[in-house]
């Protein structure tokens, strides 16, 4: 069974999906209410599952009228996101951060299904099996290398 988080995600996507528009606002407190949950749990949601290596910002305003506001962030061609991304990959990459890219790179269609899965073998914890911060920073190197093999080959 599929855990409220992914029901939510799925939700946020949809509203995003059907919307004419990259950008949609809505209020934490009635998306809490309409799932039977603790506005928490859309902050959870909205901050793990729609971040910036994934493709959104997402702007809050807090208090009694507050709202979210997420936007898709579409890059004008495959070589800007590619650019994007390896900007992003100057810094230590967490193995979070780069399953996330690998993610949205799989979404943009720019790697297949079997090729993901590779990338995140090898940029896996268990594979990368030496301390921070020198992991963090050779996996970097490794999305950078990738990066540049998609983008020569792709």
């Amino acid at each position: 069974m599929r855990n409220i988080s992914d029901v939510i995600e799925d939700y946020l996507k949809q509203i995003i999906q059907s919307s004419n528009s990259d950008v949609v606002e809505l209020k934490r407190s009635e998306i809490a209410e309409s799932f039977e949950c603790v506005p928490s749990q859309i902050n959870y949601v909205i901050n793990t599952r729609f971040t910036l290596e994934k493709g959104y910002l997402v702007e809050s305003k807090r208090g009694g009228g507050g709202y979210i506001r997420i936007i898709r962030l579409k890059p004008k061609s495959n070589q800007e996101l590619i650019k994007e991304m390896d900007l992003v990959a100057n810094q230590p990459l967490t193995q979070q951060s780069a399953f996330d890219l690998v993610e949205r790179l799989k979404e943009e269609d720019l790697i297949t299904e079997r090729e993901k899965r590779l990338m995140l073998k090898v940029m896996h914890r268990d594979i990368l099996d030496i301390p921070l911060p020198h992991r963090d920073l050779i996996r970097s190197k490794i999305f950078k290398e990738l990066l540049t093999t998609i983008k020569m080959h792709g």
